[in-house]
């Protein structure tokens, strides 16, 4: 009797534990139909000062691994991180990942490979702020870049990278002061990116506020980018792609490219631009190639309208002799061909008097300008310069076309 009793004492205090256990489990809270989990009930601290990557990834780890609907929280604060991986597949059928407060990058270089946060392998993920803010704190990885100057340099840490997702909703938030590129797309099919703000100083260097890469179905849209490099670049590999209305300054302005650089790159196509305002930047819209190409591929299908230039430097340039280094070789002509390229309703002001520089390596095909309104901000006229370009005009031409 006395070990049954105690076998019966022993079962209850096992069971007291184990309600112990559950009860402080973190819950979820449940709204509209969709599971919310909290990262603070997971560890996150957000004051700014602790390191909270283990607990993000923790609380990713259990919402990624929720049925149904579910979003993740990041509530207001300053979450202090290192290098940090938001992957899945996941077993939601949609995720939302809810910033609420601010993600500040950890400093140290030898902390980080080639990105900061990395959202990866996830289909239906929603990326969305509520006075969101991601903070690359830049400032003091910058003088360590190399690139601007040094061929073979060691590439800094993207902010966002976005990698081999499907059906991607980025919207409402503020990304500022990136080491490297703001926000990297690779391999990511139908993304939606919209109401973005991304800033960082005129010379913070290779500060690209998006690049696209080896992606397909990407919109851009009502979106403000000033940075030390291209507001955004579209890269190898990439097709069908949409921007409208995005304001773009300071910075380098709108770039399809660099191409032609590595073996193996794919084309790109079916890029549509309109409604773009550039301010003071280096560049207008741009379509830049490598000479010296190892392999051969594809610029095609192209729309650049209704464009405003505001004291830009090169409004509209093609340049197949691309190189930003001081020293760079000129033995042999770009492999990317460029094909069925409009510029259409573009007007303003520019920086410099030639507006129009359209430099083909081989033969330009179906380069089409019309409606072009280009006025220097000095004294004089603008003008157009062309090599090889082949270009048709049509409607007003302010300068005058290439003869």
């Amino acid at each position: 009797m006395v070990v049954v009793v105690a076998l019966y004492v022993a079962s209850l205090v096992t069971a007291a534990e184990n309600m112990t256990a559950a009860q402080l489990l973190p819950k979820p809270s449940y709204h509209g139909g969709a599971t919310t989990y909290n990262a603070k009930n997971y560890g996150a601290m957000g004051n700014g000062a602790n390191d909270d990557t283990k607990a993000l990834m923790a609380a990713w780890k259990v919402a990624c691994g929720a049925s149904g609907t579910v979003t993740l929280m990041i509530p207001p604060g300053t979450y202090y991180i290192g290098p940090t991986q938001f992957h899945g597949p996941c077993k939601a059928s949609a995720l939302t990942f809810l910033l609420q407060g601010t993600l500040k990058a950890a400093t140290d270089l030898k902390r980080f490979g080639n990105d900061w946060i990395e959202f990866g392998w996830v289909k239906d993920l929603t990326v969305v702020g509520q006075n969101g803010i991601i903070d690359g704190q830049g400032a003091a990885s910058w003088p360590f870049n190399k690139c601007p100057i040094q061929k073979d340099c060691k590439v800094l840490p993207t902010s966002v990278l976005f990698v081999n997702n499907l059906n991607t909703v980025v919207r409402d938030i503020m990304f500022v002061n990136s080491k490297f590129f703001h926000i990297a797309l690779l391999q990511s099919n139908n993304t939606r990116m919209t109401n973005l703000r991304i800033s960082a100083p005129e010379d913070s260097p290779n500060t690209d506020g998006i690049h696209i890469e080896r992606s397909t179905g990407v919109v851009i849209a009502d979106t403000r980018i000033g940075t030390g490099d291209d507001c955004i670049s579209i890269g190898q590999g990439s097709d069908n792609i949409d921007i409208a209305r995005v304001h773009c300054g300071p910075g380098h302005g709108m770039s399809v490219g660099s191409l032609g650089r590595y073996v193996g790159e794919g084309d790109v196509t079916r890029v549509h631009v309109r409604d773009m305002t550039f301010e003071g930047t280096m560049n207008g819209v741009r379509i830049k190639t490598w000479e010296n190409s190892p392999t051969e591929s594809l610029a095609a299908h192209m729309v650049f309208e209704n464009m405003v230039m505001k004291d830009v430097q090169n409004p509209i340039i093609i340049d197949q002799r691309y190189c930003p280094y001081y020293s760079c070789e000129h033995r042999y002509v770009s492999g990317v061909t460029i094909r069925d390229v409009t510029f259409k309703n573009i007007k303003g002001t520019s920086s410099l008097p030639v507006a129009v520089l359209l430099r083909c390596g081989v033969p330009c095909h179906g380069v089409v300008l019309e409606d072009v309104d280009l006025r220097y901000k000095g004294q004089g006229a603008t003008s157009s310069k062309c090599e090889n370009a082949m270009a048709k005009y049509v409607g007003f031409q302010y300068p005058e076309p290439c003869t």
